[in-house]
């Protein structure tokens, strides 16, 4: 059968093609998926980036942003090995995990100061409190507060541009559970987008405009923005490292976490991903302008990896105003 004519080379191509097909499921790098929090989207993708160059390619790490809910439905599907998350998860989002046989472990990476900004041109607006803050926020103030001097009658009359977080996002969940006083509570006429960027770029070309994001989009863009001092009720306090460190800036100073699959910890580039995060942890999140943990945190989370503590220290329930001092307390009893 051999010899009939071309026959021989057909044997060979299928033979090839069958051998090169394995060694390419063979030698395929590994891929680590990522997705959900737009805030903590430039801690991972950092840390992703260094940890793809000292793996040399050995392995590759994909980090999306949809937002902290859509981030939590996509890891309690098991689409996912981590989850970026501007908040804890929630009881409903625990459900899901638990139907779907996903276990994890809470990991706190940073804090953040969510900032409430304007544009630089903006010469009215010294401080803002949370109570002003709400009567522009509320959903009773949907298609009623549109101007400023309706929020604070020293204001001018001039319309309110307002940009913010989508329905997805955990800074949304933050700031309406921390400002208005329940989470997701929100008017709904205005600019939304999971990806902050579109946010900053809204503030930073509308003079009448307010926004709020997390710090590290502030930071990053300090000569297009304005952030506000923010009156908590001892007057107003502007986001900084040492704001967040003391617990004055209140009440939009908030951990920030990742979530780990602990089925997909169990493959060795999840795994070793994750503990490069956290030795690099505290450099990073310097780099990216967030606010490192102490030491001790990045060690605690690695500790309930390998003793697979798994849960969440916060019940399944929004919380606000949680100092870092207190959040450490909480995650060692684990």
């Amino acid at each position: 059968m051999l010899k009939l004519p071309g026959i021989e080379i057909v044997v060979v191509v299928v033979v090839l093609g069958v051998l090169l097909g394995a060694a390419s499921v063979v030698h395929a790098e590994p891929i680590i998926k990522i997705d959900g929090s737009s805030t903590v989207f430039p801690i991972t993708e950092a840390v992703a980036e260094d940890f793809q160059i000292a793996m040399k390619g050995a392995a590759k790490v994909t980090v999306g942003i949809s937002g902290t809910g859509g981030g939590f439905k996509k890891f309690c599907r098991g689409e996912i090995d981590i989850a970026n998350a501007s908040r804890p998860i929630l009881k409903k989002e625990m459900d899901n995990c638990k139907t779907a046989g996903v276990q994890y472990v809470e990991m706190p990476v940073a804090f953040d100061a969510l900032t409430v900004v304007v544009n630089p041109r903006n010469d009215w607006v010294k401080t803002i409190t949370v109570a002003e803050l709400k009567k522009i926020w509320e959903p009773d103030a949907q298609g009623k507060i549109t101007r400023w001097n309706q929020v604070n009658s020293a204001w001018p009359d001039d319309p309110i541009k307002l940009y913010g977080p989508g329905a997805d996002s955990g800074t949304f969940d933050y700031f309406t559970e921390a400002v208005v006083g329940k989470a997701k509570s929100s008017r709904g006429d205005y600019t939304a987008s999971e990806d902050d960027n579109v946010l900053v770029q809204g503030v930073a070309s509308d003079k009448n405009a307010l926004g709020y994001f997390g710090f590290a989009y502030y930071n990053e863009n300090q000569k297009k923005l304005e952030a506000l001092p923010v009156d908590g009720g001892k007057g107003g306090v502007l986001p900084s490292l040492k704001t967040v460190e003391d617990g004055s800036y209140q009440p939009l100073s908030r951990p920030i976490f990742i979530y780990i699959n602990i089925k997909a910890a169990e493959k060795p580039e999840v795994r070793k991903f994750v503990e490069f995060y956290m030795k690099n942890a505290p450099a990073l999140v310097r780099e990216v302008k967030y606010f490192p943990l102490p030491a001790q945190a990045y060690t605690t989370n690695l500790e309930h990896l390998d003793k697979k503590k798994l849960g969440t220290v916060f019940n399944g329930q929004p919380e606000v105003g949680l100092k870092i001092d207190e959040l450490l307390k909480r995650e060692a009893s684990l």
